[in-house]
């Protein structure tokens, strides 16, 4: 029978430090940046990335994560494959670390195989806030949430994106600016870039991805297996805390 405990402090920043990676991570090739006059232009870009999410019922892809924070530059790095559903629905499966966090829409579980433990927390809250993973999950608006700083394209033999830097309108200690990846011609997120107010940066990148495959709510429930330490956590937080990465 599953042992239910109370959070403690250790637990609640642990939990933090995981949904920071959940959210960001750096291609290392050559660009060459081109200033655009963003003012109209960046709201009409944001008003397409938004269209095309709107439109966009679920997803899935590969992803590639680091976290790399101020103070010690190497990277910590994970990777797997993640689902998003609307109705704040998503599911990343860690191939390294071995982890699991899914959300059904109303819970959300962090699974740690080798350690025997979940964690659950109630999702709501952390779905309310300005962040990248409110918006893949279909309960964001870029140009409700956020200002725009800074508008780029990247051009390279391999792709042809913009680049842009937003901050949230409502100041987040967790959230002090967010770059975005976009396909110039899908208007599709490649690439999302965290910066906490320490200076600290979480980058995802996301790789084959595929649109409106038809993933049942199912998918996103998760099964605590016997003997699995389950620990409920008593406070809500907002993803893209400042942490240390994957385990």
């Amino acid at each position: 029978m599953n042992n239910v405990i109370t959070l403690e402090n250790e637990r609640l920043t642990k939990m933090k430090k995981i949904f920071l990676m959940a959210f960001s991570t750096l291609m290392l090739i050559p660009m060459i940046l081109v200033s655009l006059a963003f003012s109209a232009t960046g709201q009409a870009i944001l008003s397409e990335i938004q269209n095309r999410y709107e439109k966009t019922n679920d997803f899935e892809a590969n992803f590639i994560q680091e976290y790399i924070g101020k103070v010690m530059r190497q990277a910590n790095r994970g990777e797997g494959k993640v689902y998003f559903k609307k109705k704040g629905m998503m599911r990343w499966d860690y191939t390294s670390p071995n982890q699991k966090l899914i959300s059904d829409g109303r819970t959300l579980w962090y699974y740690q195989p080798e350690e025997k433990q979940v964690l659950l927390s109630d999702i709501s809250k952390v779905l309310q806030d300005k962040t990248p993973l409110a918006f893949l999950a279909g309960e964001g608006n870029l140009g409700r949430d956020f200002n725009i700083l800074n508008l780029n394209e990247s051009v390279s033999q391999k792709e042809n994106n913009y680049i842009i830097e937003l901050s949230p309108k409502e100041a987040l200690a967790t959230l002090a600016k967010l770059t975005l990846t976009v396909d110039k011609k899908t208007h599709i997120i490649l690439q999302t870039d965290v910066f906490d107010g320490l200076g600290n940066v979480t980058r995802t990148r996301f790789i084959d991805i595929k649109t409106n495959v038809g993933l049942s709510n199912s998918f996103f429930h998760f099964s605590i297996p016997p003997g699995t330490e389950v620990i409920r956590m008593q406070e809500s937080f907002a993803p893209g805390s400042g942490g240390k990465g994957p385990k």
